[in-house]
C-alpha cells in the first residue's frame, strides 16, 4: 500500500527558509540509501532547490541534479520541474499543488506553517485518502 507523509514545517528554521525542509528530507532519504524525486512547482523553484541542496548544511552532501539528461538514472536525488520526464523512483517529495498519486510507494508532503496556507494540503490529504494511501502526520 502506498504511503503519504505530511510534514508540518512549523519550526522557525522552516518558516524562515521554506526550501530547507525538502533539502533535509532529501538528505535523510539519501543517507538511508533511497533514491527520490523532488517534484518542483516550477523551473524557477527547481533551480532554487538545486542551489539550496549545495548550501543548506555544510556537513550534508546530497548528489542531485535537475532532471533531463543522461545522468538522471544514476543521480540519487532528481529535482523535477513540471513537464519534465524522470526515471521512476519509489519516493517523491511533492512541492506541487496536486497530489502525486502515480508511481510512488511513498510521498512526502510539506504542510506550510501558516494555517491560512494549509487548504491545498488538506485537499491533497483527501486525494491520497481516496486513492487508498496510508496517511501519516509528521511534526518536524
Amino acid at each position: 500500500m502506498p504511503r503519504a507523509e505530511f510534514h508540518l514545517a512549523e519550526a522557525p528554521r522552516y518558516r524562515d527558509d521554506p526550501l530547507r525542509l525538502p533539502c533535509e528530507l532529501a538528505h535523510e532519504l539519501f543517507a538511508g540509501g533511497e533514491t527520490a524525486v523532488i517534484l518542483a512547482r516550477s523551473l524557477e523553484q527547481a533551480e532554487q532547490l538545486d542551489e539550496k541542496l549545495w548550501e543548506f548544511d555544510d556537513d550534508a552532501f546530497v548528489p542531485h541534479q535537475i532532471a533531463g539528461d543522461e545522468d538522471d538514472a544514476i543521480t540519487p536525488v532528481l529535482i523535477v520541474p513540471p513537464d519534465t520526464a524522470a526515471p521512476a523512483r519509489n519516493v517523491a517529495i511533492n512541492l506541487r499543488d496536486t497530489a502525486a498519486l502515480d508511481g510512488f510507494a511513498r510521498v512526502l508532503e510539506i504542510v506550510p506553517a501558516d494555517p491560512a496556507r494549509r487548504e491545498d494540503s488538506r485537499r491533497r490529504w483527501k486525494a491520497y485518502q481516496q486513492a487508498g494511501f496510508a496517511l501519516k502526520k509528521c511534526d518536524r
